[in-house]
């Protein structure tokens, strides 16, 4: 389970969307993200899917590891299922007991379920085609003209990057973790869910111990390469936009304002 957590994993490639500017594949997703909450229909879910897999397509991420992202998380998708499908009044479709299914409610709980996955599938592929440096780069950028107001663009975006490059080594930490105590007589898997909680709290101290070691290890790296933040910072790799980022922003700009309009047509 934990090894099919992909937020934050980066899947190397040289296609077009791997070299789009980050700045662009960053406000995207934000557009990617506001334009689900828009949508109040289900056909603009097609154009979603569409979307999906066009940029699955060209970054050549394969389609299982996308849909990896989602088993984690399933718990939380039909945790969202239910809650809609019982908790919504309407017209009774049947009872099961004191459970009420209606006919608004079934619609309700799979817009919903379908959101879900789709906000997981889309936001995943800005992680899984932008690598660490890029995605830092890239929120300084964007956060730039705030620092005329005292904001320390350079350090949140580091601080936000360093958190998401250190979710996958954190997990491959627990699942090591999990496996030393399993070998010594832990059970993880048999239970009920407070049971299997209650299995998880011996994970959390040696978890603990070395994400502060880590931590330690990266302010000593970070230190003895004389790094002093982003004043008068200089980069190997200047980011700059081209004519294949300003196509990308108008061919989005059309197909979000689109999904946006679908609400009111």
């Amino acid at each position: 389970m934990i090894k099919d957590i992909t937020i934050g994993q980066y899947f190397p490639g040289e296609t077009v969307i791997h070299k789009l500017d980050p700045r662009v594949k960053i406000l995207v997703s934000f557009a990617f993200i506001i334009s689900l909450f828009f949508i109040n229909k289900f056909y603009p879910y097609i154009l979603i899917l569409a979307y999906i897999l066009t940029v699955t397509k060209l970054s050549r991420v394969p389609i299982k590891y996308v849909l990896k992202g989602l088993k984690p998380l399933t718990f939380i998708i039909l945790i969202t299922f239910f809650i809609n499908l019982f908790m919504t009044k309407g017209v009774v479709l049947f009872e099961i007991g004191p459970l009420v299914i209606t006919e608004e409610g079934l619609y309700q709980s799979v817009f919903m379920a379908l959101r879900l996955i789709f906000l997981i599938m889309g936001t995943s592929l800005l992680t899984l085609t932008t690598s660490p440096i890029s995605l830092t780069d890239g929120i300084e950028k964007i956060l730039s003209p705030l620092k005329a107001i005292g904001l320390p663009a350079h350090e949140l975006a580091m601080m936000m990057t360093i958190a998401l490059r250190f979710i996958p080594t954190l997990l491959e930490e627990t699942d090591k973790i999990m496996k030393a105590q399993m070998a010594r007589g832990a059970d993880f898997e048999s239970g009920n869910i407070m049971s299997r909680a209650k299995n998880l709290v011996p994970l959390l101290v040696p978890l603990f111990i070395n994400a502060f070691r880590r931590a330690d290890e990266l302010a000593m790296a970070m230190e003895a390469r004389c790094y002093r933040g982003g004043e008068h910072r200089t980069r190997l790799n200047e980011i700059k936009m081209e004519r294949k980022d300003y196509i990308a922003i108008i061919i989005m700009t059309i197909f979000f304002g689109v999904l946006i309009l679908t609400r009111y047509i």
